[in-house]
């Protein structure tokens, strides 16, 4: 029997492509998408979708016992530089809705859970480069304070009742298809966007911050894998750490040039500055290489071949990509 899937958040960021990604794999009658809006006609269209407020227990009861749902994906939340600015809101959506899960998990009504934590479980007393999987986590941000705790409520479930969940710390996340949500690390979406249509981008900080990235297709990849792992080789129920690639505004735009000789950037750092100086420069992803067999494939050339390519598309042009 098929599984059958609701991905909350569906779309956001990543939920969008998330969901595009499971349906290819389970049939898009067994992948329900939700949120509270109609926010991506594309994901709207594309198949079941229902409006699902996570923060409401019995509205998302109520969705699960409807499509006989054994699998959620958790995407839902407010990110950190939304979250600094509304930090009660960014509490009650990014905790209430994960205790909805779990106990909706706990209480048998669905068999598995995935939650995406981030890098801002770190904060600046964590070791900065290649941080390692067990580690000093002081974040300092209300995004980075409510994924900690939900990490060890995640671990929590897992030995006190059984909850197969499974959790990411995911890096900045790069992708052509939708835009970003509100996090510190945007600023390297922004960056291709601003390079097609104006040759010219402002960056929210300085050009040196190097921050660990990820193409939106490993990092799907990397969801997929993990869920379809075997329980015995998902054995931290925390969350593991993920990393692909690190680099800086300066190397990213020095890539692009490769691409646009004529693009132009600035620096102007604000709020996010200050979060993104808390965070790692890289990640040691290790345990997830060795668990599970994690890899990622695109590099910061690969990622702007592609990212480039793709938005020359979308903005009524073609770029050649041997240019």
């Amino acid at each position: 029997m098929a599984s059958r899937v609701l991905i909350i958040g569906a779309c956001g960021q990543i939920g969008s492509e998330l969901t595009f990604a499971l349906r290819d794999i389970y049939g898009s009658e067994n992948v329900i998408a939700s949120d509270i809006s109609y926010g991506n006609l594309d994901i709207v269209n594309s198949g079941i979708f229902e409006i699902v407020d996570a923060i409401n227990y019995a509205s998302l009861k109520t969705c699960v016992e409807k499509f006989n749902i054994d699998t959620i994906y958790l995407m839902a939340a407010l990110l950190s530089a939304k979250g600094e600015k509304f930090p009660m809101r960014a509490w009650d959506l990014n905790m209430t809705s994960l205790f909805n899960v779990l106990n909706l998990a706990r209480d048998k009504f669905i068999k598995k859970v995935f939650w995406p934590s981030s890098i801002a479980v770190f904060g600046p007393t964590t070791p900065v480069d290649y941080t390692p999987q067990y580690t000093i986590m002081e974040p300092s941000t209300v995004y980075g304070i409510t994924k900690q705790v939900g990490e060890r409520w995640c671990e929590y479930y897992h030995n006190k009742y059984g909850v197969d969940v499974r959790s990411l710390r995911y890096p900045g996340i790069i992708s052509w298809k939708t835009m970003p949500g509100g996090g510190t690390t945007d600023y390297a979406v922004e960056i291709y966007h601003k390079a097609i249509i104006d040759g010219y981008y402002e960056c929210f900080i300085k050009e040196d911050t190097e921050l660990p990235m990820m193409y939106m297709d490993d990092a799907i990849k990397a969801t997929v894998d993990i869920m379809k792992a075997k329980s015995e080789d998902v054995k931290i129920r925390s969350s593991y750490n993920l990393a692909a690639i690190s680099f800086t505004p300066k190397e990213i735009a020095n890539s692009i040039k490769n691409h646009i000789p004529e693009f132009e950037i600035s620096y102007k750092p604000d709020y996010r500055q200050e979060i993104a100086n808390s965070w790692p420069k890289n990640i040691n992803d290790s345990y997830a290489r060795q668990d599970w067999k994690w890899k990622h494939a695109f590099s910061l050339e690969d990622i702007t071949d592609e990212m480039l390519f793709q938005l020359r598309k979308k903005y009524g042009g073609v770029l050649n990509k041997s240019n």
